[in-house]
Formats: structure tokens, C-alpha cells, sequence
């Protein structure tokens, strides 16, 4: 808010005070009587760091170095009530502790009413305030209201309880009253009474009704971090897999999420829930398991925390029931980082629409109730133009920003939360002070008091900003308060319900309350954004891993028989991947996507090619077989095998479809055939149906040839046979001369005849030494047929025919091999038909040899 011109606050030590400090020093000096003194080293306004939940708390007790009005630090714990009324007694308790190194005596206690703060800034001033300021804190409260103490040693602490009727603080005006409770002593340096310590705290006091109430709508944040991994068992229910058993620590009595539902049941908040919170709490409710502490990531144990989610969610159930409920995109995405990184990665923001439409249903299924998704909350509230655009595209058209980023330079006052920023769109700015004021350690009850003490000052500061004018104030806290703040965000917004400048309102009602027409409506520009934020944003290398496991699942999503197995667990898993939970974890953001990406890496690997070793192919043809493998418990469907040769020469056939059931393996064979021989590698490669690479190719080398070394020496042994078997048979002919014609028909001879042949036959062989050798074979050729020297030629020629017939030799027209000799035997000797001459047997008689017939 811009309050810079309101000028109601105590004046600094700084500039006009400078004179006082020194004043006071002169007096401490010529006057040691002096009640009150001023500290030596006051801070600054301008000095003091920025405002928080815990930041009035002094020092811790064991830091024993107060000097002064620090002597002492005095916490408030309870202010009973909060905001007080005509008639009521006021309770202060607390603890008051010697935060110096010597002993404190003669100590007094009473409660101090100071000023009216009439500006919320003074409120946050007199909060940053450490010591004694003279004039700033006011006064005591006149009468008998205090206590005393016995001496402190250094270090002791003790409690107290001082109660003081409304009527004598004196309040008059409307407004916010600084309440304080002080310590006056004395130490052994400084034997005179004085300030050693004070604790402040705010008083809202409005004795009437205002005439128009401050309309205020309070989100009370369901959200948790991811604790789901996209791992399930393979059982038929896919038992789902946690990160640990930390989400049960939350869920159990005492945890964090039981104390935020306990708490908030009894509230009139708007619950804004992350479905993924209800989805986890929902798998739990049922059996999962949980991964081992250091183990690998398929090294899990049964959950047994059953019970806390059943009880958790049954009393969520009632809790929201006629409730306004909110929620969030699924897994709660942090959109700036989005708009800021994540545009430049290609798909980064198609997940965000189905993201919200994923949210409205869990929600609807485990709560039974209609959530509202039109509204979208960014990382703290902070907003540019870029923001807004992210935020708007998934069919929100309301985000919740807060104040210190839509900043006010022209009100003097915080307008109605809702803006229009066109395009039907509207802004609902957040109060900061309020927003905030709970944030920090309240686990100190010090700081737990004044926190709900400074919220409800607040509010009535802002109320009082215009009476007149009836506005509608939202609060956004942090997203995931711890129970010590969640205990203190119910006691303010309790303390707020017994207020008569306050009502409830929905968030609905605000996004359609009429907005300020001087308000701020234009967003800042991306430059505006804090630089603080902007350093714990997701990086551009997450979204652009988001995209690379998302390809990978689409891909991996076209093969399988039950895709409705794998789906859901991992796109649920990539919502978790951008969520809000990483900012200021980001190691832990980093673990989360490597593990899905390297689990959808082991799932896409079950389907693979079996390595296959170098093969040899004899002949210009030859068949390859290759062999797919899957691993998963489901079948796939869907993928191509195609081979690629590295030479031209080598045709390794067309691709085939693979299909393979589950656990099992396919080989498809692959008909090749070669130009010539060589060598050449081959890859296989396995596609999805749309011609995208499916894992990594297999190489082999395949060698073509067309007879093989050994088919070689096998045909080469053969001919070596052959040859010699023939060179057997031709010594043998040689030896044995020609070989008789076994058709050949023998002629039968006269008995004159006969006794005359064999005659001739022993003549001759006397005349010319010859034995039938010479007969056999074949000396009666063309030397026989020669004329005798007595003319007597007949003789002659009938011997040469008979011989020839009988050998085959020669035939009586000079044929060779028999030829000619069908005539001789058809005629016979004789003249006659031949057919008594027809042989008996088929092998022929030798030379001279007697046939039977």
C-alpha cells in the first residue's frame, strides 16, 4: 500500500530526535535519579528490516548481552481477549527473562497503553521497535495493575499474569492502541529505578459498529509436496509406489495436514485444495508400497498407514461439505516458472488444461463435491503480464495475486481485491500485511500472540481507511503452513469472527465484488517480477526434460496393448515434475524427474532387440533371422523392424511388424539376397507405426559368400574321385581290349563249316605264332580282310563278318560300335527271318567259346 504520506507514527531517533539522544545522555550523567533513560543505540526505522511474523521477538534467553532498556526481554504469550469490549478484563501473560550478565533487583512489572496508531505503517514500526522509546510507548496504566519480582539472576526466567479492566486503559477513540508490559529495576552498575525491558504487542479497540464491514475471504491451502512415484506394481490393482512415508507423518494425529483439517473444520474459510494431495491420500487409503531408504528404486516395502488416510479423508469429506472449495491445476503447477522458461520449450504448456480438468475430477470423485477450477494462484502471489497470460490459457479466469506485487502508487488506501485486466479476466490482489502475517517461527508463543495481535490490528486499520466505503479484502498465506502457524492463522481468524468491522466472504463473492475505480488494473510487466523469485524458479533444462519424457511416453504409449496401465501413473508423475513444491528444493525437484524419466527409460527398454553376432551367408540368397524381446507384463502392438544394409550390393528384404505378448519373444526372419560377395553391416532398427525411432539400433556384420571353403573342398574331393576312378577304368579297358556288344546276335554256323573256321584257326595260328589273343582282340579288321594270294576272297569276307558281329567292332557297311549289324542278324547265315538266332543270354560268348542253345 502506498502510505507514505501518512504521518501519524512517532517520530524517528533520526534527524529531529539526534538532539534528544544527546540530551538524555547529559541528564544520565548530571542525573543517576532518573526513572526512564533512552538507549544508547537506538535503531532506526529506515535501519530495521523488513517486518515478519517473529521479528519483534528479542534475542534468544541464552544470548546474555542486553545492556540497558535490553536488559530484559519480556514476551507477551497471551492477550486475552483479542479484541476486547465494554465491560471485559484484559489478561496479559507471559515470561520475562535477564538477557544481561548481571543480576536484575527491585523489579516491577506493569502494563503501558501507548498512542493510537492511526496508519497501518505506524503498526508495522512500533513491530520493529527493540527497546524503550520515551513518548512511544506511552504511559501506565493508572492503577494498582502490576506485579513485583524478586531479584533475576542472568538468565533465570519467570512468568506472570497481569489483568487490567478495559475501563482503565481509557481508550477513547477508535483504533489500534500499542499495549506494552514493562520492566523497572535496577542493576549493581546502575543502582536507580529504570527501563530494562519492555514487550509490545497491538490493541483493536471499536467501541460501535461501524456503519459498512470489511468483507473478507480467507483461503485456508490443502497443498502438500509430491510423494507418489510414477512406479506400480504389475498386479491387476497396480499397487501405486511412494517416494517415503512422509505424507502418513502429515496425515497422523498431530501431523501437519490432521492439524490443517482440524483446525480448519471448525472455520468459515474457502479451501483451496491440490488434487494430487487428495489423489495421494486416496492411494494410500488402499495398499501401496514404499520405497526403501537408499535402496534402488524397484526395492520397496509394504505402507501400513492406512488407517491415517481412511480417517483423514472420511473427516475431510465432512469438513468441505457445503463449503466453497477450490482447486488448484493438478500437482499445483508453478506458473510463473511456466511463463517465464517454460515457453521457450516446445509442448510445455499443453499439460495445464488437462492438469485442471484432471483436478475438478479427483476432486469430485474422493470428495463428493463440485469444485470451483476458475481461479489460479501463482508462487506468492507475484504477477506479471506473462503470468497472467499462462495462468488464463487453461480456462482460469481468475488469479489470485497479492498487493506487494500489484503495487498502489496513487491510493492512500487498500481498494477492493478484484481488478478487471480485460479479456473477461480478473485480478484478486491479496492484502500483503494480512497474507503475511503468519508467517515465520510462531512455534515461540511470544511470537504466536503478537502475530494474531498485529492481524487483527490490521484489519481494523484497513477498515478504518474508509468507513464509508464497503471493500473486499482476500487473504492468501503461505501454501503450506506448519502447525505452529496454522494454530496461529485459526486464532486470528477467530479472534476476527468476534470483531464488529469484519464479515466473511467467499471467493467467489470477491471476484465478483465491484471493483475500485482508481485501482491499479494493468499487470507489471515480466521485468517487475523480484529477482529474489526469479532464482528459485524451475530452469529451462527441467521443462525441456518434461518434454523429452513426454515424447518418450507418447511414443512408448502407440505400442502397448493396455496403454491405460502405464498412462495415468506417468502423466500424473510429469504434473508433479513443474509443481510449486520445487521452489527452494530444488535438488529434490531434480531427483524427481530423473527418477520418472530413467523409470520410463527401463520400461521402454523391456521392448528390445536381441544383440545378434556376426553371421556368414553362403549363396546369392540367404534368410536372417532377428529376434524382439519384451519384457513388460502386457503385449505390444505397434512397432515396425526394418533392416538397413551399409552396401548397396546387399538387399536385406522389407520391414515387418512386430508384435510380441507379454514376457515373450518374436523372431522375424528377413529374405536377403547379394550381387556379389563382401562384407557389409547391418542395422536394425526398430519404429513406431508413425515412422519414429523406437530405442537404439543393433548392429551386426553379415559376410556374402557364394560357396563356402568347405563346399569347396567337398566338390573338390569329388572330381578328385571321379578322376581317379576313370583313369581305373580306362587301364582297365586297356587291358582287357574292346569290350564285346551285348546286343549283338550270335550266328548259328554250319557243322562243315565249323570243323573248316577251327582248322583255319590252328593254321593260322601256327603260321603266324598268334593265340586267340590276337583273335580277341579284333586282329581279324581290315588286316583279314585282304585278298589271299589264291583269290579265294569269299572265305574270307564271311570270316570277317562273323567276327565282326561277334565283337561289335566293325559291321559289314565299315560302322563302327555295331552299327549295321541288325541287318546281318535279321537275315542270318541262311537267308531265314533270324528269329531262331535271337540270344539266350546277355553276356556273349568269347571267341571260339560253344553257345548251347
Amino acid at each position: 500500500m502506498a502510505e507514505a504520506a501518512e504521518s501519524q507514527a512517532p517520530p524517528g531517533p533520526e534527524g529531529t530526535n539526534r538532539w534528544r539522544r544527546r540530551a538524555a545522555a547529559l541528564l544520565m550523567a548530571a542525573l543517576p535519579v532518573l526513572a526512564g533513560v533512552l538507549p544508547a543505540t537506538a535503531p532506526t526505522a529506515a535501519a530495521a528490516p523488513a517486518a515478519s511474523s517473529g521479528s519483534a521477538a528479542a534475542a534468544a534467553p541464552s544470548a546474555r548481552t542486553g545492556t540497558g532498556s535490553r536488559s530484559a526481554q519480556i514476551s507477551l504469550d497471551e492477550v486475552t481477549p483479542a479484541i476486547p469490549g465494554k465491560g471485559d478484563t484484559l489478561t496479559l501473560s507471559g515470561t520475562v527473562t535477564n538477557t544481561s550478565k548481571t543480576t536484575l533487583t527491585d523489579l516491577r512489572l506493569a502494563p503501558r497503553i501507548g498512542p493510537r496508531l492511526t496508519s497501518r505503517s505506524a503498526i508495522q514500526q512500533a513491530a520493529r521497535r527493540k527497546g524503550y522509546l520515551s513518548g512511544a510507548d506511552g504511559t501506565e496504566v493508572p492503577g494498582d495493575h502490576g506485579a513485583r519480582l524478586s531479584g533475576l539472576a542472568s538468565g533465570i526466567t519467570r512468568s506472570f499474569t497481569l489483568k487490567v479492566p478495559v475501563s482503565d486503559l481509557h481508550l477513547g477513540s477508535n483504533g489500534v492502541h500499542q499495549l506494552a508490559v514493562s520492566l523497572t529495576g535496577q542493576t549493581r552498575n546502575r543502582p536507580y529505578a529504570q527501563i530494562l525491558g519492555i514487550g509490545r504487542t497491538f490493541l483493536p479497540w471499536q467501541g460501535e459498529a461501524p456503519e459498512n464491514r470489511t468483507r473478507l475471504t480467507y483461503l485456508w491451502p490443502l497443498i502438500s509436496t509430491p510423494h507418489v512415484t510414477a512406479r506400480t506394481q504389475s498386479d491387476e490393482q497396480q499397487t501405486p509406489v511412494f517416494q517415503d512415508d512422509s505424507l502418513a507423518e502429515e496425515l497422523a494425529p498431530g501431523g501437519r495436514l490432521q492439524q490443517m483439517l482440524e483446525l480448519g473444520k471448525d472455520l468459515d474459510v474457502t479451501w483451496v485444495i491440490d488434487p494430487d494431495l487428495l489423489a495421494s491420500v486416496d492411494m494410500m487409503a488402499g495398499r501401496y508400497r514404499v520405497q526403501k531408504p537408499g535402496g534402488e528404486p524397484d526395492e520397496t516395502v509394504a505402507g501400513k498407514n492406512q488407517a491415517y488416510a481412511k480417517r483423514w479423508l472420511a473427516e475431510l469429506q465432512q469438513a468441505v461439505e457445503d463449503k466453497e472449495v477450490v482447486a488448484l491445476p493438478f500437482a499445483d503447477p508453478d506458473l510463473a516458472s511456466l511463463a517465464h522458461r517454460g515457453t521457450r520449450v516446445r509442448g510445455a504448456l499443453s499439460s495445464l488444461g488437462q492438469a485442471t480438468a484432471l483436478a475438478r475430477r479427483t476432486v469430485q470423485v474422493v470428495l463428493h463435491v463440485k469444485p470451483s477450477t476458475d481461479f489460479a494462484w501463482p508462487y506468492q502471489g507475484a504477477v506479471d503480464s506473462s503470468i497472467v497470460d499462462v495462468a488464463t490459457s487453461a480456462g482460469a479466469h481468475n488469479v489470485i495475486a497479492r498487493s506487494d506485487s500489484v503495487r498502489e502508487t496513487e491510493l492512500s488506501y487498500s481498494p477492493t481485491a478484484a481488478r478487471p485486466i480485460g479479456s473477461g479476466n480478473t485480478a484478486l490482489v491479496a492484502d500483503t500485511l494480512l497474507s503475511t502475517a503468519f508467517e515465520g517461527d510462531m512455534s515461540r508463543a511470544g511470537n504466536s500472540s503478537l502475530a494474531v495481535q498485529r492481524f487483527a490490528a490490521q484489519s481494523l486499520a484497513l477498515a478504518r481507511q474508509m468507513p464509508s466505503r464497503s471493500r473486499s479484502v482476500v487473504v492468501a498465506p503461505q501454501r503450506r503452513p506448519s502447525v505452529s502457524q496454522a494454530q496461529a492463522m485459526a486464532d486470528g481468524i477467530r479472534a476476527l469472527e468476534h470483531s464488529s468491522w469484519t464479515e466473511t466472504s467467499s471467493l467467489a463473492d470477491a471476484a465478483e465484488a465491484k471493483p475500485d475505480p482508481n485501482a491499479r488494473r494493468r499487470m507489471p510487466s515480466p521485468s517487475s517480477y523480484p529477482s529474489s523469485l526469479r532464482k528459485s524458479e524451475l530452469p529451462t533444462a527441467a521443462f525441456e526434460q518434461v518434454r523429452k519424457t513426454k515424447d518418450g511416453l507418447e511414443d512408448f504409449k502407440r505400442i502397448l496393448s493396455q496403454a491405460d496401465r502405464v498412462m495415468p501413473p506417468f502423466t500424473t508423475a510429469i504434473d508433479r515434475e513443474v509443481s510449486n513444491a520445487w521452489r527452494g528444493e530444488a535438488r529434490a525437484g531434480q531427483r524427481y524427474r530423473d527418477t520418472v524419466e530413467k523409470y520410463l527409460l527401463e520400461l521402454r527398454g523391456a521392448v528390445r532387440l536381441i544383440k545378434k553376432s556376426d553371421i556368414t551367408l553362403s549363396g546369392r540368397e540367404a534368410t536372417i533371422p532377428v529376434t524382439v524381446q519384451n519384457n513388460l507384463a502386457q503385449g505390444v502392438d505397434g512397432l515396425v523392424l526394418e533392416l538397413r544394409s551399409s552396401r548397396v550390393g546387399l538387399d536385406v528384404g522389407d520391414a515387418k511388424r512386430v508384435k510380441v505378448d507379454g514376457e515373450h519373444t518374436q523372431s522375424l526372419k528377413f529374405d536377403t539376397s547379394a550381387k556379389n560377395n563382401g562384407r557389409a553391416y547391418v542395422y536394425a532398427q526398430l519404429y513406431t507405426e508413425d515412422g519414429e525411432r523406437y530405442g537404439k539400433p543393433m548392429k551386426f556384420q553379415v559376410n556374402v559368400t557364394s560357396i563356402t571353403s568347405t563346399v569347396l573342398l567337398v566338390i573338390a574331393g569329388g572330381v578328385l574321385l571321379i578322376v581317379l576312378a576313370g583313369i581305373r577304368m580306362y587301364t582297365q579297358r586297356k587291358r582287357s581290349g574292346p569290350a564285346p556288344d551285348p546286343d549283338a546276335l550270335l550266328e548259328q554256323p554250319d557243322d562243315d563249316d565249323a570243323a573248316d573256321a577251327a582248322d583255319a584257326a590252328d593254321d593260322n595260328d601256327d603260321a603266324d605264332g598268334r593265340g586267340d589273343d590276337d583273335d580277341a582282340d579284333g586282329g581279324d579288321g581290315p588286316r583279314n580282310g585282304e585278298h589271299s594270294a589264291d583269290g579265294a576272297k569269299t572265305t574270307d569276307d564271311a570270316r570277317a563278318s562273323e567276327s565282326g558281329a561277334a565283337h561289335g567292332t566293325v559291321g559289314t557297311d565299315g560302322t563302327a560300335d555295331g552299327e549295321g549289324t541288325d541287318t546281318a542278324a535279321r537275315a542270318g547265315s541262311d537267308g531265314s527271318d533270324g528269329d531262331d538266332t535271337e540270344r539266350e543270354s546277355d553276356n556273349p560268348p568269347a571267341t571260339g567259346e560253344k553257345v548251347d542253345r
